[in-house]
């Protein structure tokens, strides 16, 4: 929503289209934490590849507004591999999986505003 808000305030007209269904047959939990770790690797270079356009016609507006995806993306890529990680220490035991989901249930979203 903050990418349409952007585009909005400036002008753009932002259309949605559908996107295709997610693949959904992982055969571990392992398998998934990796897809969700390539996935937000994936969005990053997305994002990297609009920043960088963005700084080579000096467009320093949208570079602004993108810096906090840059950040927002770097934090999502290491929850990511974390999660990979703990995965990893606490395996199949049903009492460390049973602290992550705890862990996880704990965390909060805060929308970002934009403000031009």
């Amino acid at each position: 929503m903050l990418m349409r808000t952007y585009l909005h305030n400036n002008g753009e007209r932002v259309t949605f289209s559908a996107i295709a269904e997610p693949q959904n047959d992982f055969d571990s939990i392992k398998a998934v934490l990796k897809a969700g770790l390539a996935h937000e690797q994936y969005v990053t270079s997305l994002i990297n590849k609009i920043y960088q356009a963005a700084d080579k016609v000096h467009d320093y507006r949208t570079m602004q507004c993108f810096d906090w995806f840059v950040k927002e993306q770097g934090e999502e890529e290491k929850n990511a591999d974390d999660l990979i990680k703990k995965y990893k220490m606490f395996g199949s035991d049903a009492k460390g999986l049973y602290s992550l989901n705890q862990e996880l249930l704990a965390r909060t979203y805060v929308a970002p505003t934009l403000v031009l």
